[in-house]
């Protein structure tokens, strides 16, 4: 057992330092086993869920992962036992969330995984981030001997992984390389019938998925939505969009950002997994309704999902 722990610790420091998982193997996550009842417990009190993939993550706001360990080997007493199976799970736990980390897109079709292969501010960003992870829940069965650890990570806020992510992304060096250059969407305001404080963007038809930075394009290829120009402080505190799976949970969500009567549109295609593309007629629309009332500047936006 003890060359089993050490494989496990050689696996933290290898997964901190060179994350290397598919974005495949992401998309599993232990549940809690029904002999950690309070674990269990824990969660349904707190509303919280083991994340399954990325998209929960953005969806939900936070990344939760659990994990088992067992003693060492040569463990006597319960409190050997106890303290070695927790280090162990929170080995595991450290390795599940950097999994999920890998597995999170950047910007368009750029995972966390292909940015630190290009970008070595990128992944030391990222390997601090997952070495700097809080565990929030412990439990140990005696009868078992084994250990269980709840890591939870938030997305957006102080201290999370975006507020490190932008924190690198979002530097002129860097963001001029993830982020080529592109046309800015330009076209005389028309008049509307209606006041929009918000955007609500239909891709339910669409294979989009959450991003850090998730772009709106014009059928010409021009850039009528870029959260990389909003302010740092409005990306970290609220992220460039709320995620959400219906047309009413997205008014609800936009609702917390101070939106009243959000616009409606459905996205006619992708440019890229992470970045949208909606009519010429719907582009004027949104580009007039925000020269009034500025919504896109505060990130007001909604992608519902399928």
């Amino acid at each position: 057992m003890k060359k089993v722990l050490m494989i496990l610790l050689a696996c933290f420091v290898f997964f901190a330092a060179n994350i290397a998982v598919g974005e495949e193997q992401t998309s599993t996550s232990s549940q809690i086993d029904e002999k950690f009842q309070k674990a269990n417990d824990w969660l349904k009190e707190q509303k919280l869920s083991v994340t399954q993939s990325p998209t929960d993550a953005f969806v939900n706001g936070y990344i939760l992962v659990v994990a088992e360990g067992l003693p060492k080997a040569d463990a006597v007493s319960q409190g050997q036992k106890r303290l070695t199976a927790e280090r162990a799970a929170e080995v595991l736990a450290y390795r599940k969330l950097a999994e999920f980390l890998d597995g999170v897109a950047v910007v368009g079709d750029s995972l966390v995984k292909d940015a630190e292969l290009k970008y070595d501010i990128v992944r030391a960003a990222v390997a601090g981030f997952v070495k700097g992870a809080q565990v929030v829940h412990k439990e140990y069965s005696r009868e078992d001997e084994i250990a269980l650890v709840v890591m939870k990570v938030g997305m957006t806020g102080p201290g999370s992984f975006a507020d490190t992510l932008y924190a690198k992304i979002l530097k002129p060096d860097v963001k001029k390389e993830l982020l080529e250059p592109q046309p800015a969407y330009k076209h005389k305001s028309i008049a509307l019938e209606e006041k929009y404080d918000g955007l609500i963007v239909d891709a339910t038809d669409q294979g989009f998925r959450p991003a850090l930075i998730n772009r709106i394009f014009t059928q010409k290829g021009e850039v009528l939505y870029d959260p990389s120009k909003i302010s740092q402080k409005v990306l970290v505190e609220q992220g460039c969009g709320e995620y959400t799976n219906t047309i009413d949970k997205a008014k609800a969500a936009l609702e917390q950002r101070g939106t009243k009567n959000p616009l409606i549109i459905k996205a006619t295609g992708t440019v890229s997994p992470s970045d949208l593309q909606i009519s010429d007629d719907d582009a004027v629309t949104v580009f007039s309704a925000n020269q009034k009332a500025g919504f896109l500047s505060g990130a007001k936006v909604a992608f519902v999902l399928r």
